[in-house]
């Protein structure tokens, strides 16, 4: 009974080509596509993992390879500087937890979604699409599937940060932008965005960071050092950032710098 129930567990697991759902096809493209990235090696030579006929083999890569997905998600996309400067404005705030952490990394992710559904849009449709329909390969999908991606991370890169990862990786300088390998776009993309979020965090402590002065002027001429500062000026934070409609002139620009 064990081995006709575990052949039959096994038997399930069994994916046919000719009635591939389109939610297979999609997760085989970001995983193989993940892969061809991490290893930044031509698309002929990218592994599709729905001509693995051995299911335990498909699960396990997988399951393996989905662990890297938040790095993408980090790394490759406009998650990176909405999430720091999110971070900055609540440590502007002075609270431990205003807004919780749940709150700024969905707002985060869902600001994402929306920054880069224009790429996104492409890469369905130049890559995705074509693919699930059988009109192109695994290995021309993943080629369709990288100039929009590589076009939008080479709009919020600076040149400065681009020569340093180049002329770290010892490699010849590329004659056009879209030719710059991934190995070297993505830290310079992601030290880019650390850069411009640290400017917005800074811009956004100014105003925050006075009203905290103030407060704790007023409270050492009155003798109450005591009192912590902080308590006693959160309330004029929260004050400020309401009249200013602050969720909105942040949420816009934050928006706005990536166009």
């Amino acid at each position: 009974m064990r081995i006709l129930n575990s052949k039959m567990q096994i038997s399930n697991f069994k994916f046919k080509k000719q009635k591939k759902s389109c939610i297979a096809k999609l997760l085989v493209v970001a995983i193989t596509g993940l892969m061809f990235v991490l290893v930044d090696a031509s698309p002929s030579y990218a592994i599709d993992l729905s001509q693995i006929d051995n299911p335990l083999i498909q699960v396990f890569l997988l399951i393996s390879f989905l662990s890297f997905l938040p790095a993408v998600l980090i790394m490759f996309t406009s998650f990176t500087r909405i999430v720091v400067v999110l971070s900055f404005l609540r440590h502007a705030f002075g609270g431990q937890s205003i807004p919780p952490n749940p709150v700024i990394i969905g707002l985060s992710l869902f600001l994402t979604f929306y920054i880069m559904s224009p790429t996104i849009n492409v890469i369905t449709e130049k890559a995705v699409t074509p693919y699930i329909e059988e009109d192109i390969d695994f290995a021309e999908a993943v080629k369709e599937a990288m100039p929009p991606l590589k076009e939008f991370m080479l709009k919020q890169t600076r040149q400065k940060d681009i020569a340093l990862f180049v002329g770290l990786s010892k490699q010849p300088a590329p004659k056009a932008p879209e030719e710059l390998s991934i190995s070297v776009l993505v830290p310079a993309f992601a030290i880019s965005e650390l850069k411009t979020a640290f400017e917005i965090g800074f811009l956004l402590f100014l105003p925050f960071l006075i009203i905290d002065m103030v407060i704790a002027s007023i409270l050492l001429s009155m003798g109450m050092m005591m009192l912590p500062p902080v308590m006693v000026s959160l309330p004029f934070k929260l004050l400020l950032f309401v009249l200013v409609d602050g969720w909105n002139l942040v949420m816009s620009s934050m928006v706005r710098s990536f166009s």
